[in-house]
């Protein structure tokens, strides 16, 4: 969420600092293709699906819904989002898409292919990330905790909480369903944790310092934050906010 700013330099991001090592396994990133990514784009909520990527953005004011090329970066298709809101993570789900928004408790749903708004929703707490694992919507809220959504009634039915070696892990930020995994975003910080969904732990760690090398940041970079999965060609999506770029990455154990 929010703002940050980190240096970096590498092209090739290692995995979990030395503190969060213990016996969870470590990966680092390989890049196998860069994309363009709009350097305006303060990405909350990222989606691949059917060729194309869905970002949400946020900040008040400037918060949207987009249709993005892959490819190009192009955004073909944009709805802003109320200047009252900050948009967060998002979701599609059949022909949905589900939006956050961080301290308001007002989620907005869309029709995935118009933007059309259909209705809104509320929950407890603040907003932060969602995906869905095909019966499952599943929400972070900035803590340790992750919340399971009935997809169509958008009503809570579980949670986990998050641990590495039995500590759990706080600020869980933006989400993506990977192989049967969780994937996310841990805020202010380099790492995306890969969780269990079952039990909560914490079963290997993402380290993507340099991700974004030096030479393409400037005073509006922001924190590493948008995950997204390509199923079928088993491609792995990685972005941050105000990124001028997005990296289909290989991952590799260290």
């Amino acid at each position: 969420m929010r703002f940050l700013l980190f240096a970096a330099a590498l092209v090739v991001c290692a995995c979990g600092p030395a503190s969060q090592a213990g016996s969870v396994p470590v990966y680092s990133c390989e890049v196998v293709h860069v994309y363009p990514h709009d350097r305006q784009a303060f990405t909350q909520g990222l989606v691949y699906l059917n060729g194309d990527l869905y970002e949400g953005t946020g900040l008040e004011g400037q918060s949207s819904i987009r249709k993005v090329k892959l490819e190009t970066g192009e955004v073909v298709q944009k709805r802003d989002v109320p200047e009252a809101y900050f948009g967060e993570g998002i979701v599609d789900w059949k022909d949905r898409l589900i939006e956050l928004t961080w301290t308001t408790q007002l989620g907005f749903v869309y029709n995935l292919g118009t933007f059309q708004p259909l209705s809104e929703f509320h929950y407890a707490g603040e907003g932060w990330g969602l995906t869905q694992d095909g019966r499952r919507i599943v929400m972070s809220d900035g803590s340790a905790q992750l919340r399971f959504w009935n997809p169509e009634t958008l009503q809570e039915a579980g949670r986990i909480t998050v641990t590495a070696d039995g500590a759990p892990v706080s600020s869980l930020n933006e989400l993506e369903w990977v192989r049967g995994e969780i994937y996310a975003n841990v805020w202010q910080t380099d790492r995306i944790a890969r969780i269990n969904p079952a039990t909560g732990a914490v079963v290997g760690w993402i380290d993507c310092t340099g991700l974004l090398p030096a030479a393409d940041r400037d005073s509006m970079t922001d924190v590493l934050n948008g995950i997204a999965y390509d199923a079928k060609g088993d491609r792995l999506f990685l972005t941050g906010k105000r990124w001028p770029k997005l990296f289909e990455v290989k991952l590799v154990k260290k």
